[in-house]
């Protein structure tokens, strides 16, 4: 499965967002450059994420996006379930119906466990995991990591 470049820059601006949990609302230029995303791209991803209720916006002077949820609450599989769809190494691991050889197929078991490995990594892992990791393991000055 290969992740699109809208769900990695979907997946950087919440990891954005979580990064500055509890620090206000987050403007959309400050992500996009922190996380390299073109504003126009980030504008609708943004906008699509709202409307799943990962994030929300305030208008004015001081708005900007930030999370609805807690960072701990949000993983990233279903961040990326949400832009790309099911997660699967292959499509007939999650749309039998389209597959004219499932039921006798012989890479059916190993596509299986492919997936559920695939699941078990991105569901497993939090947002707030991310922002830890980056914290306990991160030594550039790019990531905007607090010094």
């Amino acid at each position: 499965m290969a992740i699109t470049q809208k769900c990695q820059y979907a997946l950087r601006a919440i990891y954005e967002l979580a990064r500055r949990e509890g620090e206000g609302q987050c403007k959309i230029g400050t992500i996009a450059e922190t996380q390299g995303i073109p504003v126009r791209f980030l504008e609708n991803i943004l906008g699509s994420l709202k409307s799943a209720g990962f994030v929300d916006s305030q208008r004015g002077k001081d708005g900007g996006y930030y999370l609805l949820r807690p960072a701990n609450s949000i993983t990233v599989g279903e961040v990326m379930r949400f832009i790309q769809g099911p997660l699967g190494p292959v499509e007939c691991t999650t749309r039998d119906e389209d597959c004219d050889f499932y039921e006798e197929c012989v890479f059916r078991p190993m596509w299986d466990r492919a997936r559920k490995a695939l699941e078990a990594v991105y569901d497993g892992t939090t947002f707030q995991d991310l922002v830890d990791q980056t914290e306990n393991t991160c030594h550039c000055t790019s990531c905007g990591r607090k010094k």
